[in-house]
């Protein structure tokens, strides 16, 4: 996964504005310590000659200490990162700064990051040696998917005699994309992996006889399908020769992830849609270790991104890539659309994993239609995100007469949420409804029950 993080880039120094140099603070130090000329001024003027000169040995010296300064190209910039942006997910960005010129600086370098990695703009401190290099990192931690973009480095820096200052910028513009959250999805697999034991479940689960998948040959038996016979075996054998079939393993499962309005309230820092994607994630990489394939469809007013079906590595890249640019929209998502472009897409029966959200309307919502069209033909997983603080409400009870109406409102909304998922399940598909912190472990459990029940 290390190369998922973005590429390090690097840029050398330049002049920003008409006059990039300025006033270090020891030259206002010894322009202070040049004000003692004045008590004796009082009484005789001619000390102000030695103020005046004084001052002007200050400025020289501030003009030669200018002189003798690093030019800002003789500054590269690099911009380092170590592993990939994760939304949620603090991580250091690192900052290296190489001096090419025959003294030290001493630099106070500002980043242009993007407003959702840090609340203010990054201000670190860097000392280089001459003719050598150092680093020092900031903090970041990605409040939104997708991309991202980071503007200049800005530097001001001085040499050890600290009377002059020069300004200077690195042109490291630099585009990065933020994924679901990786360690978390990677974590939870391998909780679930040893607590449900998957290779134990592929290994004892297989039943012969059953599927259209081939297992292996043997002598054909009394009661043997003809259409199980392997004739050509049975040619070169001499005898009649059985195909065994076992129960189709690598199977097909299609994330479907609702991005319409819904989806964008918010449920503590993060929206309803990271908690989905975030899920999706985590039942991606379990169902590649099942031996699944694995398809993509995220969808809004029209299709945000599709990726067919596959396995593997490189194909849990394209998933990841397409998943952190999913985004919510402002309107209600088409959902009829959506059913209809995944039906025409895929013909053979698999496992739909539709995670989504129910408006609160007098008429049936139209992704529960869409379920139930669907679950005739395809194994449906409706996931819907729970709403806690209404089931609360419920299981207080009302405490008086104002909050009577409340309490009233809650009930409607909650036996509404159950009737219209308990005809779903009617209907044959299956149905998970729990908080969206808990969204990621409860989807990832229905998909390894529905896996050694066989009911693909």
């Amino acid at each position: 996964m290390n190369r998922l993080a973005p590429s390090n880039v690097a840029a050398r120094a330049e002049r920003t504005g008409r006059f990039p140099v300025a006033f270090g603070p020891r030259f206002f130090l010894l322009l202070f310590v040049g004000l003692v000329w004045i008590a004796p001024a009082w009484r005789e003027p001619r000390f102000l000659y030695a103020l005046a000169l004084w001052d002007l040995v200050v400025l020289a010296l501030w003009a030669w200490d200018l002189g003798h300064m690093a030019k800002p190209e003789q500054i590269e910039m690099r911009r380092i990162w170590s592993e990939p942006l994760g939304l949620t997910k603090g991580m250091p960005v690192t900052l290296e700064l190489r001096n090419s010129s025959s003294s030290s600086i001493s630099a106070k370098v500002t980043d242009e990051a993007p407003e959702t990695f840090c609340r203010e703009l990054p201000n670190i401190e860097i000392v280089a040696p001459a003719n050598g290099a150092r680093s020092a990192s900031y903090p970041i931690e990605p409040r939104s998917r997708g991309d991202a973009r980071f503007g200049n480095v800005w530097l001001r820096y001085q040499s050890p005699v600290g009377l002059a200052e020069r300004w200077a910028r690195a042109p490291l513009p630099q585009n990065v994309r933020v994924y679901p959250n990786i360690e978390e999805a990677q974590k939870m697999r391998i909780y679930l992996i040893r607590s449900r034991q998957i290779e134990l479940e592929k290994r004892l689960k297989r039943q012969r006889g059953h599927g259209r998948e081939f297992e292996s040959l043997r002598d054909y038996r009394e009661g043997d399908e003809f259409r199980d016979i392997c004739w050509s075996v049975t040619a070169r054998r001499g005898k009649l020769i059985t195909k065994v079939h076992q129960i189709e393993r690598s199977q097909t499962v299609w994330l479907v992830l609702d991005a319409g309005r819904l989806l964008r309230a918010r449920v503590d820092r993060l929206t309803k849609l990271d908690y989905t994607v975030s899920a999706a994630l985590s039942l991606a990489q379990v169902a590649f270790y099942s031996g699944d394939r694995v398809a993509l469809l995220a969808y809004g007013r029209k299709p945000q991104q599709r990726v067919g079906p596959g396995r593997g590595v490189p194909h849990l890249r394209v998933l990841m890539e397409s998943m952190a640019q999913v985004r919510a929209e402002a309107f209600e998502a088409d959902h009829l659309l959506a059913a209809e472009s995944l039906l025409s897409q895929q013909s053979r029966r698999s496992l739909i994993v539709w995670l989504t959200d129910l408006a609160e309307t007098a008429a049936t919502p139209e992704v529960i239609e869409c379920a139930a069209k669907m679950a005739t033909r395809h194994l449906v997983l409706l996931g819907i995100i729970g709403q806690p603080e209404l089931r609360r409400l419920v299981a207080a009870g009302p405490k008086d007469a104002n909050s009577m109406y409340r309490y009233t409102a809650a009930v409607e909304v909650v036996q509404r949420r159950e009737l219209l998922l308990r005809r779903l399940r009617q209907q044959g598909a299956l149905t998970l409804e729990v908080d969206a912190s808990r969204m990621s472990t409860a989807l990832v459990n229905r998909y390894l029950e529905v896996k050694e029940r066989s009911l693909l």
